[in-house]
């Protein structure tokens, strides 16, 4: 089985304006400087990229985007451009995010656009995937992820799957406090894996990170990341207090 380095994201979602977001960023660096084999990436909103650039961009943090959009350039007002988030030292952007299929209503093909066109591009890909509270009660989460893996990469060939790391977001875990319980968590990852597996065979899929993302705090993070096909974290609510992420920054660390 392929050693999977730790991979933990912190999404700061619509919060944190410039002075909060580079005094965080900052003390993510700081700890990051003597975290050993581990990736941290953290995802302000767009306005602050370029100030919190100034901050990572000599350090081994990664400067994420929380969305794209597929198209170069043009007439599409209000939407941020891949060149452009190049531009301002983006490195890895999300897409699927569970509150821009749900809230927003992006669908399956629209993330597989802008997927592809990241990858095109030349930058890492966070692919969130997840079940609502009703899908989960119907029993259909497993036709769920595996679906939203399937479109999502649709298209993406072999050799491009280094670049991609996969997000199990279970909707109904986001912000309410609810945690899956870790063998929940691993069997969805097992069927996201099962799923590459199907797609490109074993050793793409046993080489791709698989994040767990859904109410991720200190207390629950050991436990989690214990689990043998979770390989990280993309943070929500914890990523916007400094001891809290980097507590779970450090309990991915082992």
């Amino acid at each position: 089985m392929a050693m999977r380095r730790p991979y933990v994201g912190g999404n700061w979602k619509m919060n944190l304006h410039a002075t909060d977001a580079t005094a965080l960023a900052g003390a993510v660096v700081e700890s990051a400087a003597t975290a050993k084999n581990i990736d941290v990436a953290i995802f302000p909103a767009f306005p602050y990229l370029t100030h919190v650039d100034r901050v990572v961009s000599d350090s081994p943090v990664k400067l994420g985007a929380q969305d794209c959009y597929h198209q170069p350039n043009g007439a599409f007002t209000g939407e941020v451009s891949l060149s452009m988030l190049r531009d301002v030292g983006v490195g890895v952007v999300l897409v699927g995010h569970s509150e821009r299929r749900h809230v927003l209503g992006e669908s399956d093909v629209l993330i597989n656009d802008k997927l592809c066109a990241a990858i095109e591009t030349g930058l890492e890909v966070v692919l969130c995937v997840g079940e609502t509270l009703k899908q989960r009660e119907m029993k259909q989460t497993n036709n769920i992820i595996a679906a939203q893996t399937c479109y999502g990469l649709a298209g993406v060939r072999r050799e491009q799957m280094p670049q991609v790391t996969l997000a199990y977001e279970p909707v109904w875990a986001i912000g309410t406090g609810k945690t899956a319980k870790p063998q929940d968590a691993q069997e969805a990852h097992v069927v996201i894996r099962k799923t590459l597996t199907a797609m490109w065979g074993d050793d793409p899929a046993q080489s791709t990170r698989i994040q767990y993302g859904g109410s991720v705090k200190p207390d629950n993070a050991a436990d989690l990341i214990a689990q043998p096909d979770i390989d990280g974290f993309l943070v929500g609510g914890a990523s916007l207090s400094t001891n809290d992420f980097l507590a779970i920054v450090e309990s991915a660390t082992g």
